[in-house]
């Protein structure tokens, strides 16, 4: 099995995709870093220099790659599902696991760390929560597309690995 864990920025992606894989005895792959393997360039530097647009595109191709893997959870970059139709692809090749996390835990995690996330950095803080609420607003209808949908603050990784293996 495939599992594609989705959800806004500061979800918990990477963390909970981690301890999901560490239950299921499955890899545990982060798309963004295999990215900035590939492109030999941070995130942010990919975002600054050649712009979201191409981001996108290698993405999409890194995405694209994970077609042939078994048993791995596969952690997205936030925007991953509202591209392309990478959405649909995910459900058809894999487990989609959508990480919902509301409004106020997204600012407290986000507020710290805007700096260093390439479409946080030019944002006024007194404008962080109508952008979390504006971008998860337009971004839901996709992440609500997943197979399973898991608050991660009520169900462990480890509970979910249970789930799925039935």
């Amino acid at each position: 099995m495939k599992i594609y864990i989705i959800g806004f920025m500061g979800s918990g992606k990477s963390t909970y995709g981690k301890e999901l894989a560490e239950a299921m005895g499955y890899d545990f792959m982060d798309l963004d870093t295999e990215i900035e393997k590939q492109a030999k360039s941070t995130i942010d530097a990919i975002f600054t220099e050649k712009g979201e647009d191409f981001f996108r595109k290698l993405e999409r191709e890194m995405l694209l790659k994970t077609v042939d893997l078994d048993d791995v959870v596969i952690a997205t970059g936030g925007g991953t599902p509202c591209f392309s139709d990478n959405m649909k692809w995910m459900n058809e090749n894999g487990e989609p696991v959508y990480l919902k996390l509301f409004e106020p835990e997204l600012k407290k995690r986000l507020e710290p760390v805007m700096a260093h996330r390439p479409l946080l950095k030019n944002i006024d803080p007194d404008d962080l929560d109508n952008f979390i609420y504006k971008t998860l607003r337009a971004r839901s209808l996709y992440y609500h597309q997943a197979k399973v949908v898991v608050e991660p603050m009520l169900l462990k990784a480890e509970d979910l690995a249970g789930v799925l293996r039935q």
